[in-house]
């Protein structure tokens, strides 16, 4: 419909200049004279070719309007239409009066133009349940009956199949694992930021992502029982059940249509009634009213500052997908953030080295570093980007799920997990690390030829904008929550770091949008800001949906509103916007309806007694200049905010 929209608002703007050089009032109005055999001809069908090609759309929607019985702005548009075309029609034919083709094409282009750039603002139908499916991969190593391993299509998995899963591929399906060791990432799925061990009997998410060891996998879930499935039925359900603000414009064109229609009704009925009075007078009196009323300035008042607001958005780092969640950001009470990529990196960075023998902390950085840097585990990156460089590492070894090992400057190194640790029989003082394990940090061990050296403890880094933005929300009066399916001790150690208002931890993917429910219930308007596949539900339910660009395409497709730069510091943009761009839109409103006011009783003649008479082409320039003054308030946006 869109490509429609703006098909026809070309084609109609090109029949329109014609149009404007044929018609006797653009002449006049410009000195110039402009007329030939058949040019009358010629701008009737001109005209007609406008009313009926580019006024279908709103044609349609006064049928579906008149039998719905809900009068709106199509209804509007076509009574307008109507008039000029069939009245014009008629002066053609021999009435007295004005035409009014050049008025007829410039209504339908701008009616046109208006809802092309309304629906381009409005986000399309959502592409959620397409971008799951491109988080599982498109072939499988499935294991023929005879123990042969043939690439087939994943689609074509079932339940029971065995499947090996190289390092670094996705998983094919939801399974449990048979055999192999390795770390997978789940985050996408779960917001579980740190890697999780995998090893035999452990269940796997289809669509994670597999570490440095391979698995051997039987496929337990397919088809509409999969959690992916599971996800975005809930997406679906969520925005099914998603309250949708009725448009301000179509409440006002409803009431413009039944002052307009009952005006012009009265003003026939009374200049039919004052004896002396041509039937001609009064009919130019009715359209003349009906002219007055065409809702240029109402169709483009919402679409114009939506389109300005939309550039200052993106300008901005906001991509607006939802103008109607938009305009209810003013009035958010609560922001839910989601952890893992939002208010933090969603990347493993070293927050404390703990020595536990005769090492310096550097001297154990560098160690530890030395032996990760040939390791691709999350957990390693983060050792080797803080070490301020490394020793040459050689007989490296990678322990599946334990951690890994080699000789640096002649000394065996060992980088393991505390089960390792429990595993090899080796002690440590554990009250050094009993804060580090209570805030959930994720802490390995060096092993200096056998001996512990010393601990490095890693956790999710926070954004270095994440405090100035939590704070200024809270300076604002907002409500601030973070929501991770992480444990209780990493939310706790995030939240008073950041100085949270509240927070919810340990929250399943499922339960997500009912925890947002749980908000709203409790007399909250609230705001959802994830990247994650987990947080697509959410972000459906919440009251305004925001996804950071970072983040997967299922969560943008099921968001309001997009962060390009993935700074939850812009999240303060939105609501100012908001408040900026509903200003601006009443005030648009509040204009192009009530001139009516006083514009609607002079062109019915009600201030005949006093001299003061509008022509039909004097109330067609009146509504032109409502419409001027629409386009510049809106532009006023721009110029204050640019």
């Amino acid at each position: 419909m869109t490509a429609d929209f703006a098909r026809r608002f070309r084609i109609c703007l090109a029949v329109t200049i014609p149009i404007l050089v044929l018609s006797p009032f653009i002449q006049d109005t410009f000195n110039f004279n402009f007329d030939f055999t058949g040019a009358s001809a010629l701008l009737w069908a001109l005209a007609a070719f406008v009313y009926l090609y580019g006024g279908w759309p709103f044609l349609v929607g006064f049928k579906r309007e008149l039998s719905e019985r809900n009068p709106g702005m199509m209804t509007l548009v076509t009574l307008a239409i109507s008039v000029a075309f069939f009245y014009s029609s008629a002066v053609s034919l021999g009435l007295t009066g004005e035409i009014f083709y050049w008025e007829l094409a410039t209504l339908v282009d701008i009616m046109l133009l208006g809802h092309w750039i309304e629906m381009r603002s409005v986000a399309g139908a959502s592409r959620a349940v397409e971008e799951l499916a491109k988080l599982l991969p498109a072939v499988a190593h499935r294991f023929s009956g005879t123990g042969m391993i043939e690439d087939v299509p994943a689609d074509q998995l079932l339940k029971g199949d065995r499947v090996l899963v190289k390092p670094g591929e996705k998983i094919p399906a939801d399974a449990e694992v048979e055999s192999g060791q390795s770390s997978v990432d789940e985050s996408l799925l779960t917001g579980e930021s740190a890697p999780v061990d995998k090893s035999s009997g452990a269940k796997v998410i289809g669509g994670s992502v597999n570490g440095e060891g391979s698995l051997i996998i039987a496929v337990s879930l397919t088809g509409e029982e999969s959690y992916l499935s599971q996800v975005a039925r809930l997406v679906a359900e969520a925005q099914e059940s998603k309250s949708r603000a009725q448009d301000i414009a179509d409440r006002a064109a409803r009431w413009l249509t039944v002052i307009a229609v009952g005006a012009g009704l009265i003003t026939l009925a009374a200049w039919l009634s004052v004896s002396g009075r041509p039937a001609g007078f009064a009919v130019e009196r009715m359209v003349t009213v009906m002219v007055i009323a065409c809702p240029h300035a109402l169709g483009l008042a919402v679409p114009l500052v939506i389109a300005v607001s939309t550039s200052l958005s993106a300008r901005r780092g906001l991509l607006i997908r939802d103008r109607n969640a938009f305009e209810r950001a003013r009035a958010i009470d609560a922001i839910v953030f989601d952890k893992t990529g939002t208010l933090t990196t969603g990347e493993f960075g070293v927050s404390d080295i703990v020595v536990l023998a005769d090492l310096d902390r550097v001297e154990l950085l560098k160690l530890a570093a030395s032996v990760e840097q040939h390791s691709s585990h999350p957990l390693a990156r983060g050792i080797v980007d803080e070490a301020a460089g490394n020793y040459e590492l050689s007989e490296f070894k990678s322990l599946s799920g334990r951690g890994a090992q080699g000789k640096v400057r002649g000394n065996d190194v060992l980088v393991a997990s505390p089960g390792y640790l429990e595993e090899l029989k080796l002690s440590y003082d554990r009250s050094k690390l009993e804060g580090l394990f209570k805030q959930g940090k994720t802490v390995v061990f060096v092993v200096v030829n056998g001996k512990v050296s010393g601990a490095i403890a890693l956790a999710d880094v926070i954004r270095p904008e994440s405090r100035g933005a939590v704070a200024r929300l809270k300076s604002l009066g907002k409500r601030v929550i973070m929501m991770t399916g992480d444990r209780e001790e990493v939310a706790a150690w995030v939240a008073s770091e950041l100085g949270l208002d509240e927070y919810l931890a340990g929250v399943l993917p499922e339960q997500k949008a009912s925890r947002v429910k749980e908000l709203q219930s409790r007399g909250l308007s609230v705001a959802m800001t994830g990247d994650g596949v987990n947080d697509a539900p959410a972000l459906a339910q919440a009251d305004l949906g925001i996804a950071v660009g970072a983040g997967t395409e299922i969560a943008q497709a099921t968001a309001d509103v997009i962060l390009v730069r993935s700074n939850p510091a812009d999240v303060l943009s939105i609501f100012e916007l908001s408040q900026d761009t509903y200003r601006k839109m009443t005030q648009n409103l509040a204009w192009a309806t009530g001139y009516n006011a006083l514009a609607i009783p002079a062109a019915a003649g009600a201030f005949y007694g006093l001299g003061v008479l509008l022509s039909p082409a004097a109330g067609a320039v009146l509504m032109s200049l409502s419409t001027v003054i629409v386009a510049v308030n809106a532009r006023l946006l721009r110029l204050r905010k640019g």
